[in-house]
């Protein structure tokens, strides 16, 4: 396995992680699957309350029983929630559903109407009291991580990239590596809709790889980024480990350079 890492939060993690979004359909494959990618090295596991109103905390909860020191648990506030007493009670909730006595990282799953000098407050009490090991945000634009609080500094930036979106490179990388924040990018295989052009299928035909590995590398290419696809078949479980292993050379990396063009600055995207 690969000895490479990013530091996150104060700790040393693996470049690729495990989402968890939609997760709470199918709990005994779900469960497999993550303990499968624990097993595979992909320790860092991303999840939230949004997801499937909790059930996707629950299925982490029990993935990771026993394997607690493991593993590197994300989960997110959502914004209605983000007051600074709403924050404390949504993490203690979340931490009911895991199973668990404290997150690695808990972030504002996206900006409302909630001041933020309030929301970092609570996550301020949670990381005193020991709830977390640290913050962050998710959706974050640099606009908006220009209105965080003074002195107040994200660990990470949870935010939509791939090779298909490519804008955050433009401002919000610069930005995230100044003050030291790690970026996550979520959905790094664009839901797979990225994986049948025909430039990024020929880079890894030629490699002797899969399309979803070659975004996945090119993803976290830059030692910076932390890529947390889901899965829950054990044979794409087993593929995304793969690409722990996958470093692109310049000549690749140039041609989906050309295929997939970086736009400069543009407004954050989401997926709705």
């Amino acid at each position: 396995m690969t000895l490479n890492t990013v530091r996150l939060a104060g700790a040393d993690v693996p470049p690729i992680g495990q989402g968890t979004w939609r997760m709470g359909a199918d709990r005994p494959a779900e469960i497999t699957a993550l303990r499968t990618g624990i097993d595979l090295g992909m320790t860092v596991i991303d999840t939230a309350e949004l997801y499937a109103d909790g059930a996707a905390e629950e299925v982490v909860g029990q993935a990771v029983r026993g394997r607690r020191d493991e593993v590197f648990l994300v989960s997110k506030v959502l914004p209605q929630n983000a007051t600074t007493e709403g924050t404390v009670a949504a993490c203690h909730a979340s931490l009911r559903r895991l199973e668990t006595d404290r997150l690695d990282l808990y972030l504002l799953h996206w900006r409302r109407e909630v001041p933020l000098v309030e929301t970092v407050a609570g996550l301020e009490k949670l990381r005193e009291e020991g709830s977390i090991q640290a913050w962050g945000v998710s959706n974050f634009d640099l606009h908006d991580l220009e209105d965080l609080p003074e002195g107040a500094v994200p660990a990470c930036n949870q935010i939509l990239y791939n090779l298909t979106r490519r804008g955050p490179e433009a401002n919000l990388f610069p930005w995230c590596e100044r003050v030291g924040a790690a970026i996550m990018a979520y959905s790094p295989i664009e839901k797979g809709a990225l994986l049948d052009h025909p430039d990024l299928r020929r880079v890894a035909t030629e490699r002797g790889a899969t399309s979803a590995q070659v975004a996945l590398a090119w993803s976290v290419r830059s030692g910076g980024v932390i890529a947390v696809p889901k899965a829950v078949r054990l044979a794409h479980v087993k593929e995304n480990a793969a690409a722990l292993d996958l470093e692109l050379t310049d000549e690749e990396l140039e041609v989906l350079d050309r295929a997939f063009p970086a736009p400069g600055v543009v407004p954050l995207e989401t997926l709705s």
